[in-house]
């Protein structure tokens, strides 16, 4: 059964338990008791499924915008100029609303997990599902967490103003807790949700064994645990492998689930991820790749270029004749309803090669880099990179041709507290919006207004 296609209903029996009047200072006014809106092992489920159904591609968003893979054609005229001219402040919509539907998952991931015990199981089936339901809650608990931390977090190093990590709902008006105490928490959720998650259990629109290996190795990445990032990347890539060169543009129109670790299921009704980049009424183009984007790829041997772009000269003068073809999805009806990969097996050879990198196993990490590049490009010939940082480099370019619009860039570019520089050639229409140092206030993303009103511990990050 598809997440998407049943939250509405979903929502009919626990909308009232999850209504909370801000992000993080959830004590509704008016609130069914848990006891009484999970009844039976089923319940738990339509709790847990309605945790999942706020997850959206809005970060993607707002990555692929703010960083340098995207530019705003002149027809666009109607979406996000702020997010996209590094005007935006904490009232804006556009970069802030992902507090907001990430605390909410969370929220709802809580109340499910504070009902768990009162639910007995009526049979062994139900308890083995009602313990894979607690791992899933866990898991996803720790997603969202990290999810904010890369997104909010004014740093990515020890100190840092990082989140607040929330474990129960109704808990006041929290403040942020530092970076390396999020990371720690998320730490501890996912190794307790593993083991609660059978091997077997693989149903890529929710979250499996793998994608919990998948996560930690996210995770440690940010973190600079180099070992832990490689050792959980292998364990992602020894369970969910790399699709051939010929499966690959499949991915991307939902013909194939190869090296598909975890992805949010889109059905007809739900919101479309391509609409972030076109829109299907008067057929304006909000955002292309960008010429910087497009100048790294072999157009004619990498399978990326031709799955991910799309090139229409025909479109007319002032328009982009270069679309976003990656979420176009695979119906013709409904264009842009594709699913959201939100990891796939591409993303952990690349983490394995950094981590490998940053650990001085060199030899290890060509080989990591070499295996996703032969999968991707026709007559490939393996490379060695005998210095360090030039491997690193090359891992970095690799991310931003292999995850262009996954929403990792301008979170990669941070990671190493590297400018966001966009090409001369990617200058029209961005008012003179070409390079964000880490010096800007809007190299973190702001706090949102509303949070910082209604929550009196709440602290914003730098030079708002």
């Amino acid at each position: 059964m598809k997440i998407r296609s049943i939250k509405h209903a979903i929502w009919g029996l626990v909308a009232a338990l999850l209504t909370s009047c801000n992000a993080l200072d959830l004590g509704p006014t008016d609130t069914i008791d848990p006891s009484k809106a999970f009844r039976n092992v089923n319940d738990l489920n339509m709790g847990l499924l309605g945790a999942y159904a706020v997850l959206d591609y809005t970060l993607i968003g707002v990555n692929s915008i703010v960083a340098d893979e995207a530019v705003m054609p002149e027809e666009n005229t109607v979406s996000n100029s702020d997010a996209y001219r590094w005007l935006y402040t904490s009232s804006s919509g556009s970069v802030t609303s992902a507090f907001a539907e990430y605390y909410m998952a969370i929220d709802r991931a809580n109340r499910v997990l504070a009902a768990m015990n009162q639910v007995q199981a009526a049979n062994s089936g139900e308890e083995q599902l009602k313990t894979r339901y607690q791992g899933e809650l866990l898991a996803l608990r720790a997603y969202a967490h990290f999810e904010l931390l890369r997104a909010y977090a004014s740093d990515y190093e020890p100190g840092a103003l990082g989140v607040p990590y929330m474990k129960v709902s109704a808990i006041g008006s929290p403040a942020r807790d530092p970076f390396e105490s999020v990371v720690a928490a998320i730490y501890a959720d996912l190794a307790a949700a593993k083991p609660l998650i059978p091997a077997d259990f693989s149903d890529h629109t929710r979250i499996t064994r793998a994608a919990v290996s998948a996560i930690q190795a996210r995770v440690a990445l940010y973190a600079r645990d180099w070992a832990l990032a490689h050792q959980y990347a292998d364990e992602a890539i020894g369970r969910i492998p790399l699709a051939d060169r010929a499966d690959f543009a499949a991915i991307w129109v939902d013909d194939s689930q190869e090296e598909v670790i975890w992805k949010l299921s889109r059905v007809a009704g739900d919101t479309r991820i391509g609409g972030a980049y076109f829109r299907e009424a008067g057929g304006i183009v909000l955002y292309a790749p960008s010429q910087k984007l497009m100048a790294t790829y072999d157009r004619e041997n990498d399978i990326r270029f031709s799955a991910y772009i799309a090139h229409e000269p025909g479109r007319g003068e002032g328009k982009s004749e270069y679309l976003l073809k990656k979420y176009r999805g695979g119906d013709a009806e409904a264009p842009g309803l594709a699913d959201i990969k939100l990891f796939r097996t591409g993303e952990l050879y690349l983490i394995k090669a950094e981590a490998l990198a940053e650990d001085n196993q060199l030899a290890a990490a060509n080989e990591a880099l070499n295996t996703l590049r032969s999968r991707r490009i026709a007559g490939y010939e393996d490379q060695s990179y005998g210095n360090k940082d030039a491997l690193i480099d090359a891992v970095y370019e690799e991310r931003y041709k292999e995850l262009a619009f996954e929403g990792h860039r301008f979170f990669d570019l941070r990671r190493r507290r590297l400018p966001v520089e966009r090409s001369p050639a990617d200058a029209a229409n961005t008012s003179g919006a070409l390079t964000l140092t880490p010096s800007q206030a809007q190299y973190a993303l702001p706090i949102p207004t509303d949070e910082l009103r209604v929550n009196p511990n709440m602290i914003q990050n730098p030079n708002y």
